[in-house]
């Protein structure tokens, strides 16, 4: 035994000494440093993936917008310029350079988003999802990493919104280092100055991100600055492989000078002027949140939110139409009182959703289930006789309110899809929603009977879809699908504005479907979407006229209606390298929209007149944007031109403007933005913009009520300066 012990020994050294001799004949050369080298395409448009997250994706038309690649105003957040390759997105300018965003697609209403389901990080933001889903929380655009949007045919897994969902995925920690800083800031034409200053980092278990914005802006139109300021937090804790926790609390705060509506007359003459100095609008929305998101197995994923809306609403203002001057009363010397209104959200979401992954027949399927609860109390308090002040302030002169009310909303939403792999290359899905709650109005008036006032609303729906992607190859598909939608009556449909308005009592949700189907991929230098849709939406609001038992007018608050929607949406880009540090990428986006009323009737005076046939109101039948964006080294060089046809602002089709303007035509605008940026290193980064870089005059709506009947112009030419700095 000792002696084979030694043997190995003996082996294992004579095959060392071997290895050491063989070594020593080989040869040993340097060679030369090979660099290889190629132009970076930043893409920043794509679509998403089939399955993210808890959500499945596949058959539905989606968007993912890069901000960090995007050549784009985001301090001004001009949406024309961050939306710009996704076909369709009609803007609406009201509210001035730099504050929210107003947009809507396929024929729905702009104001404030309302017809999406708006989210930060997967957390609603609308501020009453059925009193008025308005999202008043406005997210600064150099916080926000990208954003998602889902055509509304997914709306099955989110809510039922006809417009979809619009998800602003912020910036996440740096987690390379314990602190990173980021600060960007922004100087233009009328007195812009904004400074956004971001902290993040990581060690462990625990990351974090918080940054704060501020921002002022003297206004292109007189009267017309805002302060804004906004501040987010986020904690993250990941205990262990299946565990994440996210804590978040985001605010945004702004007050803005109204500088009030114009006739075409006072447009023509000067688009800059101001028919009102005294009236003022301020939001202030928080929005606290918590997510869990477990993984207790490899195949299944769960994920819970509880979020809340909580803020107000605020306005001063002498609202009138533009023809009614605000000067002082020659009797007492002063201005007339003006009107405090106040909205008071508190609006409580609690979500909890599971993707499963399955197999049928060896085929991988994917199971998306949820529940929403939520809880809401819209309390809105108007017609308070305000000062005869200059300044912004709520104070009343008198105690009460011409309207004092609360909506409140409590309701369960549960929803099932189900995406089965046929094939290789077919998945189909099928999916369900089960919407289930009430909405009860209650308050007081100072003119209508407390008895006659209140109003219930039943939200009792089941909505169905599916849908389908067939991958042609990996990077070419086709998709298609139809999903059921709602959208609960508005607080401001169903209150009376005078002793002589009723609301119907027995007034119904509206409610229809999405069809839409798309073809879309890359192939070597292009890339493109292409979708054709429809959209039915029932039981539009609007007003009747009517007679009461003494024969006077009345007018009823009721479903007018119907409309239809076609459409299509092409998005075209292709990209280039031109050499070793040159790349071009050229795009179009272009869609052609009809929006037609079917079997509707509204009120015209004291008749009831026919518009079946007729164009729903701000929808262009065309828009479109086109652009070039050139990189050369450390430059890129981008241009935009932006086209959107006339549109109506009734739905009687008025072409002739009324004396107010609040009526009429929408003229055609034609748009060209340009920006250039210069990668100083990978540290700084400096940016020019010029947007409307021709001085167009020009509106985008003329709105019937806030924030008042009329012109409101969009923003001539301005300039601005950018400087971005990573450390």
């Amino acid at each position: 035994m000792n002696h084979l012990y030694w043997t190995g020994v003996l082996c294992l050294a004579l095959a060392g000494a071997t290895a050491q001799t063989e070594s020593d004949t080989l040869k040993l050369a340097q060679l030369d440093a090979i660099m290889v080298s190629a132009p970076r395409l930043e893409l920043d448009t794509d679509h998403l993936p089939e399955v993210q997250g808890t959500y499945i994706f596949s058959g539905k038309k989606s968007e993912v917008i890069s901000l960090t690649a995007r050549p784009a105003a985001l301090t001004e957040k001009y949406a024309r310029q961050v939306f710009a390759k996704v076909p369709g997105i009609f803007v609406y300018d009201m509210d001035g350079t730099g504050n929210q965003m107003n947009i809507a697609t396929r024929g729905l209403d702009p104001h404030r988003g309302w017809e999406f389901n708006i989210r930060k990080d997967g957390v609603i933001t609308n501020s009453d999802m059925y009193g008025y889903p308005a999202s008043h929380y406005n997210i600064p655009m150099e916080a926000v990493d990208r954003i998602e949007l889902v055509r509304g045919t997914g709306s099955l897994q989110y809510g039922a919104q006809f417009g979809g969902m619009l998800n602003y995925v912020t910036k996440k920690p740096d987690t390379a280092r314990w602190v990173s800083f980021e600060s960007i800031h922004t100087v233009g034409s009328y007195g812009l100055v904004s400074t956004y200053n971001a902290l993040s980092g990581g060690k462990g278990p625990f990351r974090y991100s918080a940054w704060m914005n501020r921002k002022h802006n003297g206004g292109y139109r007189t009267s017309g600055d805002s302060d804004y300021q906004a501040h987010g937090i986020s904690l993250y804790w990941d205990p262990s492989a299946e565990w994440s926790l996210v804590l978040d609390w985001t605010r945004s705060d702004y007050t803005i000078h109204l500088a009030g509506p114009l006739t075409d007359a006072q447009f023509d003459a000067d688009p800059q002027m101001a028919t009102r100095h005294r009236n003022y609008y301020n939001p202030d929305i928080h929005v606290p949140s918590l997510t869990v998101n477990w993984k207790p197995r490899p195949h299944t994923t769960v994920s819970a939110v509880l979020s809340a809306i909580l803020g107000e609403r605020n306005s001063v203002q002498f609202d009138k139409p533009a023809t009614v001057p605000d000067t002082l009363v020659t009797a007492t010397g002063t201005y007339n009182p003006r009107q405090v209104d106040i909205d008071r959200y508190r609006s409580l979401t609690a979500e909890v959703r599971i993707l499963q992954e399955w197999h049928l027949f060896g085929r991988r399927a994917n199971l998306a289930a949820g529940i929403q609860v939520m809880d809401n109390d819209l309390h809105r308090r108007q017609q308070g006789k305000g000062t005869t002040g200059i300044d912004y302030t709520l104070d009343l002169t008198e105690p009460g309110w011409g309207r004092d009310l609360h909506y409140l909303t409590a309701n369960l939403a549960a929803f099932v899809e189900n995406r089965v792999e046929v094939t290789p290359r077919l998945s189909v899905q099928v999916g369900a929603r089960i919407e289930n709650g009430r909405t009860d109005m209650k308050g007081t008036t100072v003119y209508y009977d407390d008895k006659d006032l209140p109003n219930t609303i039943d939200h009792r729906f089941p909505l169905f879809g599916a849908g389908a992607q067939y991958e042609l190859t990996k990077r070419i598909n086709l998709y298609g699908g139809w999903s059921q939608a709602y959208r609960p009556v508005l607080f401001k449909d169903i209150v009376p504005a005078s002793i002589y308005e009723v609301a119907d009592k027995d007034l119904q949700d509206a409610y229809g479907d999405n069809l839409e189907l798309g073809f879309r991929g890359k192939w070597r230098f292009l890339s493109w979407d292409v979708t054709g849709y429809m959209i039915h939406y029932r039981n539009r609001m609007g007003t009747l006229a009517e007679t009461d038992a003494n024969g006077d007018l009345l007018i009823r608050r009721t479903n007018i209606g119907d409309s239809e929607t076609r459409g299509v949406e092409a998005f075209l880009q292709g990209d280039w390298v031109l050499g070793p540090k040159t790349s071009l990428q050229l795009f179009t986006s272009t869609a052609w929209t009809d929006a037609r009323y079917r079997n509707a009737v509204v009120r015209s005076g004291t008749e009831n007149v026919s518009i079946d046939g007729n164009h729903v109101e701000s929808t262009p039948a065309w828009i479109s944007r086109n652009g070039a964006s050139m990189t050369c080294g450390r430059w890129k060089l981008s241009a935009l031109y932006s086209y959107t046809a006339e549109s109506f602002a009734d739905p009687q089709n008025t072409v002739a403007a009324s004396a107010s303007g609040a009526v009429g035509l929408v003229p055609a605008y034609h748009l060209v933005d340009a920006h250039v940026c210069y990668r100083l290193n990978d540290h700084i980064r400096l940016q020019v913009n010029a947007n409307n870089l021709f001085d167009v005059s020009y509106f985008t709506k003329r709105p019937q009520f806030y924030p008042g009947p009329g012109i409101w112009p969009s923003d001539g030419r301005t300039l601005s300066a950018t400087v971005t700095v990573n450390l």
